[in-house]
């Protein structure tokens, strides 16, 4: 197989059949070796993280498939911590789609002097960022992507009501298991002119509570892999 691309957590192959290889591997992001989704960096390595975290996105994948939801998603070994996918062009050079249910984070720290750390968020809030570190991935309006040749109106608009279809579909699986999802963020792409769901959905991905408590990813991968 030809690699044509190494990422922190990940490395993509090219298939013989025209598809994609997602390799999974124990590398997590953080800092002074602490697992911190948010980081930009490789900050440690956690043994099995990689079939943990691909064991939860076949889950949901499997589970947006059966409520007529296409995705990248074709199949997985798990046992070598891979994934096939459709191949999917990235929108500009990598686009962050974020579903807001409660205010929290960065939302806050934006808007804190006009809602409080915890306020619910009817119906859920989307809102994109580009994938660009030295930037601080810059916040970026549907007009903004249009103006700027990223994408249509109508693929933003496709891509905003699939985004909330989908945080509907894992919030209610967390609400079953007596977990709240707060936000969750996610990668699109588009194939053969379709916007799809690219990437994964794993817990390093989604801010999680229970109880009142923050959810620590290694903990919710538990919660999400384990019943």
């Amino acid at each position: 197989m030809e690699k044509i691309y190494t990422g922190k957590t990940k490395d993509v192959y090219k298939l013989e059949n025209g598809n994609v290889l997602l390799k999974f591997k124990d590398d997590c992001t953080g800092k002074d070796g602490v697992f911190d989704p948010g980081e930009n960096t490789v900050g440690l390595t956690i043994e099995g993280i990689g079939k943990a975290n691909l064991k939860s996105s076949v889950y949901y994948f499997e589970m947006l498939k059966k409520a007529g939801i296409k995705t990248h998603y074709v199949s997985a070994d798990l046992e070598n911590a891979t994934m096939e996918v459709l191949p999917a062009t990235v929108f500009g050079h990598g686009l962050e789609v974020i579903c807001r249910l409660v205010a929290t984070g960065s939302f806050i720290r934006r808007y804190g002097e006009y809602i409080e750390n915890g306020t619910p968020l009817a119906g859920g809030y989307v809102e994109c960022t580009f994938k660009n570190d030295e930037k601080g991935d810059p916040l970026v309006t549907a007009e903004g992507l249009a103006a700027l040749g990223v994408m249509s109106m109508e693929m933003f608009n496709s891509m905003k009501e699939q985004t909330l279809k989908i945080t509907k579909v894992v919030a209610d699986d967390l609400k079953s298991i007596g977990l709240d999802l707060w936000d969750i963020k996610f990668e699109f792409g588009y194939n053969n002119g379709e916007v799809i769901l690219i990437d994964e959905i794993a817990s390093g991905n989604m801010r999680v509570y229970k109880d009142g408590k923050i959810v620590d990813p290694v903990e919710l991968t538990k919660f999400i892999n384990e019943r």
